[in-house]
């Protein structure tokens, strides 16, 4: 409705501008309408969409194409949410299953509206622009069409002429100074603003120095909170940072991971308030910066804490702990996949875990459902290998022992 125009410009342009809107609509209607008869209600509603749009006189085309909607309507969420984006493989593997922009639109409009009316708290300014991230990167992939995917190098070197043009007063030399240190993964998991605000920071420091590093800045068209840290990677950073987060009662939305050549740990977390806001106060923004700057600066094996009760409602359920893993062949890492019950020093304890057991952490997709934390974490053994079966072993043993002991709604 163009009245609506000004809350969503963007997709009401998309929705606006599809030949058959009527189609997203009953999309919409059939989405969930199989579930609880036993099976993959995706799978079962798109069969009974199918059939009730040709009984209705809809074409085959139509037809089919709200089918496919209901059949991956939970594709396009789930993605970009649990998947790193930031992989051209992954993108040119979406873009083969939509197929053609038209089949993108619908489905973007349909995720979006599916995310804010299952539950509208779940739904901020981080998460549209996830989505809309996603939804563009996808757009171009097509653009150059499914013959041609999108290429390594060629994304390498466009964002790396993005990051120099945001760099202004800084000499070449300065710059190639701290991006030696960084391998192509690095320039593919961050943004050119990203990486601008990195060099910046680190330009001119002396190599040995290693006292920790910490930064905020605002991400006013992400809608959230940047916090970077930059630390020797003997301090196992992540579990403290991820505790001083939590204690503060913050809500970490993303989370990114890398290791440059001498030996240093940079990480960048996106966080919201608890209740998704973003962090609007000036006194909070230096509260945050202040307290990681303590607490990287303890003895290593410092005790970690998280004393904030969990809410509640949360409380009131209970989740137990599923850790599972695959083998990123691609990329040469393992993906994890955690399901736990979600409460206060989760990240925390889950990074502990990791350090016990000798893992490193490339990078975590962060992910509240509910009561439940749905997370995703790219890891490798120190010398950056895939775990071996036996050492995944023991992680998952590690994880479901120390999740679900500290189980809030099994004390």
């Amino acid at each position: 409705m163009p009245k609506f125009n000004h809350e969503f410009p963007v997709l009401s342009q998309i929705m606006q501008s599809l030949p058959r809107q009527e189609l997203a609509y009953l999309a919409a209607l059939f989405h969930d309408i199989a579930k609880g008869r036993g099976g993959d209600h995706s799978e079962l509603g798109a069969v009974d969409a199918e059939a009730f749009c040709l009984e209705q006189g809809l074409g085959r085309y139509e037809a089919r194409l709200v089918a496919w909607l209901v059949k991956h309507h939970l594709f396009l969420s789930i993605t970009s949410q649990k998947k790193d984006i930031s992989d051209p493989e992954i993108i040119n593997a979406f873009a083969r299953l939509v197929g053609d922009q038209a089949h993108l639109d619908y489905l973007y409009v349909l995720t979006v509206a599916d995310v804010r009316g299952t539950n509208p708290k779940l739904w901020n300014t981080w998460k549209a622009r996830l989505f809309e991230e996603f939804y563009e990167r996808t757009k171009r992939a097509l653009r150059r069409g499914l013959e041609t995917p999108l290429d390594q190098d060629e994304l390498l070197r466009e964002t790396q002429a993005s990051a120099r043009a945001k760099m202004q007063g800084i000499a070449e030399e300065e710059i190639q100074k701290v991006w030696a240190q960084w391998t192509e993964a690095y320039f593919l998991r961050f943004t050119p603003e990203e990486i601008a605000w990195h060099t910046l920071l680190l330009a001119g420091r002396h190599p040995y120095d290693d006292a920790p590093l910490v930064a905020i800045r605002q991400l006013n068209e992400r809608g959230g909170t940047a916090v970077l840290t930059y630390t020797p990677r003997r301090l196992h950073s992540f579990a403290r940072s991820t505790a001083v987060l939590d204690q503060m009662g913050l809500n970490v939305v993303d989370a990114r991971l890398i290791v440059s050549a001498n030996g240093f740990s940079l990480e960048t977390y996106v966080v919201l308030e608890d209740n998704g806001t973003v962090i609007a106060d000036a006194t909070r923004v230096h509260e945050i910066e202040r307290g990681l700057w303590r607490n990287l600066q303890q003895p290593e094996d410092s005790p970690l804490t998280v004393t904030r009760r969990a809410p509640r409602q949360v409380r009131m359920f209970s989740t137990p702990t599923q850790v599972n893993c695959s083998l990123d062949t691609r990329n040469n890492r393992t993906i994890l996949e955690l399901i736990a019950a979600d409460r206060p020093g989760l990240l925390s304890e889950v990074g502990k875990v990791f350090r016990a057991e000798r893992v490193a952490i490339n990078g975590a997709k962060i992910m509240t459902v509910g009561e439940r934390a749905e997370d995703v974490f790219y890891i490798t053994d120190m010398e950056g290998r895939p775990l071996q079966p036996g050492a995944f072993e023991r992680v998952q043993e590690s994880l479901v022992r120390a999740l679900d002991r500290r189980d809030p709604a099994r004390v």
